[in-house]
Parts: C-alpha cells; sequence; structure tokens
C-alpha cells in the first residue's frame, strides 16, 4: 500500500514534498512510500541484538508501511570519524557521544531537528521537539542542542566513570583513595590487579579536573587548555607525577581503550575504573562482592585531591543526504523514546536520559547508575577540540610507560601535550 505525506502535511511543509539536504534546514522530503523504506542504522557493537529488537518494534508500529532497515557496527566514540570520511555514504541514523555534535554540525553531516521535523513527529509520532525536550533531562538537552539549534535525540545520561570493585576485596575505606586502594589490591587481591585507561583524554583528564584545570573547545578546532599552569596551589606537573605514581605501581593495570570490558570478563581485575556500560560484566566478575562508588582521592603535590570526571550523553542524529529524511527522524525518535530506553537499561543497564524511564525501581536501585550519580557531583561536560584526542592518548602512554618520572619530564610531556591540542584542525 502507498503511503503519502503530502497533502496530510502540506500546510506545515514549507516546500511541499520536495527534499533538500542541509545541516541547517532539515530536509522536507515526503513520506510516500512507493515501494520498501530502505533506512540505515549505526550503533554499537554491544547494541546490534538491542537495535535489530527494536527495529522490529519500529515496524509493528507503522505496520502499513514497508521497511528494508540496516544495521551497522560503529561505535559510538567513533562515529564522528567514519561519518566524516564520506557523509553521503554514512548511516541515515546513527548513535554517538555528545562531544562530536560541534563537528558533526560543522561538516553538515547532522539534522537540524526544525519546525518541519516536528510537524513529521507531531503527524506520524504525536510528539513534538517540545515533548523531546520536556521528556528528557536538561543536561541530555543540552547536550543535543548547537547553537541554540536541536541536533539530535538523547538516549542515555550516563556517559560518565567511577569505580567498580569487589567489597570482598576492599573495605569501603580503601576505595577512597588511590594510595589505600592499591595497598589493599596488593595485600588482598590475590593477583588482581585495579584497572584503568590512561591512554585517553577522556579518562585521563578526570585527574586534571579534579585539580580545577579545564578545557575548551576555540573556533578554529584546537583545544584551550591550561594544565601546564598552576591551580590552587597545584602545578599540572604535579597532576602528572601524581599519575605516574598510580601507573607505575605493582597492583595497577593500564588498560588500552576499548579493552576494559575484556579485562573485567579475564578475571584479572578486582577494582576498575569504567561506566555503567560495563555494570553487567562487573557484576558477573565481582559476585557477591558487586559494588560501585565515586572515583578515589590521589595525591598532587602535598595535596589530596577527589578525582573528577566527565560526565556526558549518547545522543542518536539523523544524516541529511539520507533519501528518507522523514522516515530517518521518526526512526531515530523510536530508537530514543521512554519504552526503547527503558529497554535499553533492561537488557544493558543503559542509563536512560528519559525522566520517566529514570524513575523507575529498577533503575533507582541499580548500583552502577547510584555510583554515576554520586560522582557526578565532580564530573564536568567537557570540551575540546578535533586535536585533544591523539595527543592526550600520546601523553597517557607516556605516563602508562612509565617514561615520565621527574619534574623535568613531566613539564616536557606537558608542554608538548599542550601544543599538540593547540594546532587548529584544519593545519
Amino acid at each position: 500500500m502507498k503511503k503519502y505525506l503530502c497533502g496530510a502535511l502540506a500546510l506545515a511543509m514549507l516546500t511541499g514534498c520536495s527534499s533538500k539536504a542541509s545541516s541547517t534546514t532539515s530536509s522536507t522530503a515526503s513520506l510516500a512510500a512507493d515501494g520498501p523504506i530502505s533506512l540505515t542504522v549505526w550503533g554499537s557493537e554491544t547494541d546490534q541484538d538491542y537495535l535489530a529488537e527494536r527495529i522490529e518494534a519500529f515496524k509493528k508500529k507503522y505496520s502499513d508501511y514497508e521497511f528494508n532497515i540496516q544495521i551497522g557496527v560503529e561505535s559510538e566514540s567513533t562515529a564522528k570519524d567514519t561519518i566524516l570520511t564520506d557523509v553521503e555514504a554514512a548511516a541515515d541514523v546513527y548513535a554517538f557521544a555528545d562531544d562530536q555534535l560541534p563537528d558533526l554540525v560543522e561538516a553538515g553531516a547532522i539534522l537540524a531537528l526544525d519546525n518541519n521535523m516536528d510537524a513529521v513527529l507531531q503527524t506520524y509520532a504525536n510528539k513534538s521537539l517540545d515533548d523531546i525536550k520536556n521528556d528528557n533531562v536538561e543536561v541530555s538537552v543540552d547536550s543535543a542542542t548547537y547553537n541554540n539549534q536541536l541536533y539530535a535525540f538523547p538516549t542515555s545520561a550516563d556517559n560518565g566513570y567511577f569505580l567498580y570493585y569487589d567489597s570482598t576485596v576492599f573495605s569501603e575505606d580503601d576505595v577512597k583513595d588511590w594510595s589505600s586502594l592499591l595497598a589493599a589490591a596488593s595485600k588482598k587481591g590475590n593477583g588482581r590487579k585495579v584497572g584503568m585507561t590512561l591512554a585517553s583524554g577522556w579518562y585521563l583528564s578526570g585527574f586534571f579536573y579534579g585539580a580545577g584545570f579545564t578545557t575548551d573547545r576555540n573556533a578554529d578546532g584546537s583545544t584551550a587548555i591550561d594544565w601546564t599552569e598552576t591551580k590552587n596551589g597545584v602545578s599540572g606537573s604535579d597532576v602528572v607525577l601524581g599519575i605516574s605514581k598510580i601507573a607505575t605501581d605493582s597492583s595497577f593495570m593500564a588498560i588500552a581503550d576499548g579493552d576494559i570490558s575484556n579485562q573485567i570478563a579475564s578475571g584479572n581485575l578486582c577494582a576498575v575504573v569504567s561506566g555503567t556500560w560495563d555494570g553487567q560484566a562487573a557484576q558477573g566478575a565481582f559476585g557477591n562482592g558487586y559494588a560501585a562508588t565515586i572515583l578515589p582521592k590521589y595525591t598532587a603535590g602535598s595535596k589530596s585531591i577527589q578525582m573528577g570526571s566527565v560526565t556526558g550523553c549518547k545522543l542518536m542524529g539523523v544524516n541529511p543526504h539520507s533519501k528518507n529524511t522523514g522516515w530517518a527522524v521518526l526512526l531515530a525518535e523510536f530508537l530514543t523514546n521512554e519504552e526503547s530506553q527503558t529497554v535499553h537499561f533492561n537488557e544493558k543497564e543503559i542509563g536512560p536520559s528519559n525522566k520517566k524511564a529514570q524513575q523507575s525501581e529498577e533503575v533507582q536501585k541499580n548500583v552502577a547508575l547510584a555510583a554515576v550519580l554520586a560522582q557526578s557531583e565532580y564530573a564536568v561536560i567537557q570540551k575540546a577540540g578535533g586535536n585533544f584526542w591523539t595527543p592526550t592518548q600520546t601523553f597517557g602512554e607516556k605516563i602508562a610507560q612509565g617514561t615520565i618520572t621527574d619534574e623535568a619530564t613531566a613539564k616536557s610531556a606537558l608542554e608538548e601535550l599542550v601544543a599538540g591540542v593547540s594546532q587548529p584542525v584544519s593545519q
């Protein structure tokens, strides 16, 4: 059966059934279906079964239409890089981490959710963009907004990290400080270690943010960074040497970015810095000892510093080059609505951004979500330019390898880092 949007939304659409892809003026593509509606969705490797399930539910909701929806694997953390390689060839709908939004907008790789798309949502999903904003927590809506324009649908609000630990090894006092944490692991861990990813600007920055240091994104895509300065009596070199002391402890394991889940499952860890996405793995590894809490304090210079972290959200956007823009918007909305977020939590323990989903009893008593919410008091929304990630990865690798051992090497590594992240993206 052929279904048409034109006519039904003739007054709502600015240009009838024409279609023009743009990142700032969204497409007014007709939802006419003269055959299968083809769409591609990109999501993380761990979400493939979940996406398949929800897509079947989407097809059932719109059962008057025929769909051909393909699912591809793309991590939220690398979505921007893959998309910007060839925007027109990228998925119609894709999940991504909120810090990637500015680059996606500026590259014309994400659809603005403007009045035209509001009309599509109201007619076909009985939802308005105002409903989307009101249904989700403020930080998630803010993270989906750029220059006062909404560009994406919030799908989770738990994109932060904290400490998982085995309470049969550690007491509540042990986990309050990195020194006592590592000492207890050495004494009672039976060879198991405390793990964290250092070769990552996302994880590593938590030490600096906790000490009062900052990052910001400049207009040219470079990063404004003050890590070579002194804040509240603590120098950037003090922070580096504090991290180095942790990294070189025999009970510490530096974990490659993306390998935390495997290391938890291996049984090599008795504590690890990670996020809610590893809740099930940590519970399986630690059994009755499964516990989580805020990040430990660490020593920088002569001061004890509460380790900070990054908070953020996962979002779902639409490619403005999609041949079925309206349907892509409807699918993105469906995959991020209250029902889908609830299913996502029940299956993967992903913390919802939807306010009603957050209030469920299951979410409220979740160990990992309680920890990420407690850690949010010490967390920041990370702002950084496109040239932030590779230099900070290299910087973290040096610390993990134990090559930074004194004030001179710490200062030199910081200067090299700052020089790298301060370069405009165009260079």
